[in-house]
């Protein structure tokens, strides 16, 4: 019988071609260190779920590791972000870096939410489902346009924030792709920027929200009746007192039921948030050219971050900053770092001319070492002969001597003991 081919594992058609297509996407690492508390290590998981499928969720930190491990590992596995958050006299910081080379910017994290308070204070609990398989859309508001006037470390702001998440390609995007938005809007009064996640959800555009009801299905919930997916009419005598008539609550008609102005108030949406569906996208009845209303639903984390400090370079090989938040930086204070990086790259320099050292001077370094200890072995040889030639003849001329009964006797040394090994059998 011939032996079958394992080919379940690997990719075709259009998995192979959305595998192909994240190559280029940014990847990132959320990290904690320091002594930090539960609430700052469940931001990090929170973080690292906004960021999927394009970092490493199930990533481990030890209390060995240092921020300097994480730097040297990082380029090797491609990533290109690393995110560290860490906890200070003053607040919660954030700190994103740019690998390998850099910029380093730090934020302060003024006020955050976690995913399981955001999801407490809505009304409707969702699900985690699968809108984590693909990489959500950067939204950037309220970001000043590039100008003369404009600050100058608000573009670099804005790139590092965009550059975070893959770039858009309508081209070969697929609408059923678009699960997620990440909202970062600038606050130019507070001088903060606010870090939002949603999840997009369609409805039908134009029905009351009992009709929506019956198209979508009855929610799922934990009791046994409306968990097959079927609307419980049991205490209803007929369908128009579920549809057009709300529950414990006298209609506004002579017969009991709404009119069709009443119900309009309650149709999901106006004109402006209808929109046709260019393809057919996640759901129940979202086909293609369907006109649907759009929502945005808050799952978390909410997170407000004050920039602090925008510095070249990554920890540890930091060079020259950029901006920082409490006020322009003193001519002396940029005279000092222009020195520090002059003395940092010449010390980088010469231990690299050590590394670099031609081998043919250090293999002739070595032979004239050898050549010396050679020289001083003979002329200590000598003078160990003379002097041993000087002590014979003195000791000749004295009659009876112990050296003269030792010629004639060899000396008898005593027997060496062998020395057994005992091993573990």
């Amino acid at each position: 019988m011939a032996r079958r081919r394992k080919n379940r594992t690997h990719l075709k058609g259009a998995g192979a071609t959305a595998q192909h297509a994240n190559d280029g996407a940014p990847k990132s690492f959320i990290i904690k260190h320091g002594q930090v508390g539960s609430s700052v290590t469940q931001l990090v998981r929170d973080i690292r779920k906004v960021m999927e499928p394009n970092t490493a969720s199930r990533l481990k930190e030890r209390n060995r590791n240092k921020l300097k491990d994480y730097l040297t590992m990082a380029p090797t596995l491609g990533v290109t972000h690393l995110l560290a958050l860490t906890v200070t006299d003053v607040a919660p910081s954030l700190r994103m870096i740019r690998l390998p080379a850099g910029p380093t910017l730090s934020f302060r994290v003024e006020r955050y939410s976690l995913m399981k308070d955001i999801l407490k204070t809505s009304r409707s609990s969702r699900s985690m489902g699968m809108e984590y398989l693909t990489a959500p859309l950067a939204v950037l508001a309220s970001f000043p346009p590039p100008s003369p006037s404009t600050p100058p470390h608000l573009p670099l702001l804005m790139k590092s924030f965009q550059s975070l998440f893959p770039p858009l390609s309508p081209n070969s995007m697929s609408l059923s792709d678009c699960r997620r938005i990440v909202l970062i809007a600038y606050n130019p009064d507070r001088g903060t920027v606010d870090f939002r996640h949603y999840v997009i959800t369609v409805k039908p555009y134009g029905v009351s929200k009992r009709v929506r009801r019956v198209l979508e299905g009855a929610p799922k919930k934990s009791s046994a009746n409306s968990s097959s997916g079927f609307l419980d009419l049991g205490n209803e005598k007929d369908v128009a007192d579920f549809l057009l008539r709300k529950r414990g609550e006298a209609a506004p008609g002579s017969d009991g039921y709404e009119s069709a102005a009443s119900s309009a108030s309650s149709a999901a949406g106006d004109d402006g948030d209808a929109v046709s569906l260019a393809d057919d996208y996640v759901g129940r009845n979202n086909k293609k050219g369907q006109k649907k209303a759009v929502r945005l639903s808050e799952v978390g984390p909410r997170m407000e971050l004050r920039l602090i400090k925008i510095s070249e370079g990554v920890p540890g090989k930091e060079g020259a900053v950029l901006y920082h938040e409490f006020g322009a930086l003193h001519i002396w204070h940029i005279m000092m770092q222009g020195l520090l990086m002059l003395r940092r790259r010449d010390l980088r320099k010469q231990r690299r001319d050590e590394q670099e050292k031609d081998p043919d001077e250090e293999a002739s370094d070595a032979e004239a070492d050898e050549s010396g200890e050679e020289a001083n072995d003979e002329w200590d040889e000598d003078e160990e002969i003379s002097e041993v030639g000087g002590s014979d003849d003195e000791h000749s001329e004295e009659p009876g001597s112990d050296e003269e009964e030792s010629d004639d006797e060899p000396e008898k040394r005593p027997p060496t003991k062998k020395v057994r090994i005992r091993g573990k059998r």
